[in-house]
């Protein structure tokens, strides 16, 4: 079996002692090519060559934004791994998948000798794929905080407490009222808009943070927006979106959906799986069901 190993050399759990580890529990079962990625955008590239030369399956060994230019590059119907590179790796813990890459090593080469797959749905917003988790508004604002703290001097970014703790120092910091500044089509009025393919929608550390208790990657998408709120409720708010407990009339909740269109009043920012693509007017989200075949 001809496999292409994609890996990111610049994420934070990747290592040229745990590649080599890597590499080994693949070797076992496949004929290995590894490509590296160079700059962003590269993962996609490669993964689309993959599947144009020829190969039977692809492995990703990096963090989510990895696992996501890698879902952008799938062209035909190649069944997929991802190994955990990064500090968070949602997709593939998500996925069952151990959080010791050299395991998940083990575990995809035993799926890929027995053919053993799993058909999960995707998202996909304004073109652009996504496998557990988009937003706009306050989640891409978070992410966005995230980014900005940058690097530490190994290279590694925070870790996946961080984002739980930008959306609470988000909300802190809104002295006034949480207040609608967009709308869903269909749905109303919203603060902002966390849109889950699969549960949880993030970790915090060890801990899941479901947001979409509901939401799973066989079905369509999940949408979580708290609607608003006044600022002695802001705590609340963000411990009931956090855990999940999204359940009161301050929330909009929507299951398994097919296609979900956003205006905003004014540009509002938007990630997918963690990465910020800028600020936006308008969205479309849009469920792939069954889009793609994944090793597990």
């Amino acid at each position: 079996m001809k496999v292409a190993l994609v890996v990111n050399p610049f994420a934070t759990r990747v290592s040229e002692d745990r590649l080599a580890e890597v590499r080994a529990e693949l070797e076992r079962v496949a004929e290995l090519d590894v490509l590296l990625t160079e700059r962003p955008g590269h993962a996609t590239e490669l993964v689309t060559n993959a599947c144009r030369g020829g190969f039977e399956a692809v492995v990703v060994f990096s963090g989510d934004g990895g696992f996501n230019e890698a879902l952008n590059g799938l062209e035909s119907d190649v069944p997929i791994g991802f190994l955990p590179g990064g500090g968070a790796s949602v997709l593939s813990r998500a996925l069952g998948l151990p959080r010791d890459p050299v395991e998940a090593a083990r575990q995809v080469a035993d799926a890929l000798a027995a053919g053993r797959t799993r058909r999960i749905s995707l998202g996909r917003v304004n073109g652009r794929r996504f496998s557990f988790a988009a937003g706009i508004g306050l989640p891409a604002e978070a992410v966005r905080r995230v980014d900005a703290l940058g690097r530490s001097r190994d290279g590694r970014r925070p870790g996946d407490l961080a984002f739980a703790w930008a959306i609470v120092r988000a909300l802190a910091e809104r002295r006034g009222r949480l207040e609608p500044q967009l709308e869903i089509e269909g749905y109303g009025r919203a603060a902002a808009a966390f849109v889950a393919n699969g549960s949880p929608y993030t970790y915090a550390g060890p801990v899941p943070l479901p947001i979409a208790r509901e939401a799973e990657f066989g079905r369509g998408l999940d949408l979580i927006a708290p609607i608003e709120a006044a600022p002695l409720a802001l705590p609340s708010v963000a411990a009931r979106v956090l855990s999940g407990n999204a359940d009161d009339r301050r929330f909009l909740r929507e299951h398994d959906l097919d296609r979900i269109e956003i205006r905003c009043d004014v540009p509002l920012p938007l990630h997918v799986d963690g990465e910020d693509l800028g600020d936006v007017s308008s969205a479309v989200f849009e469920a792939e069901r069954g889009a793609v075949s994944v090793l597990v």
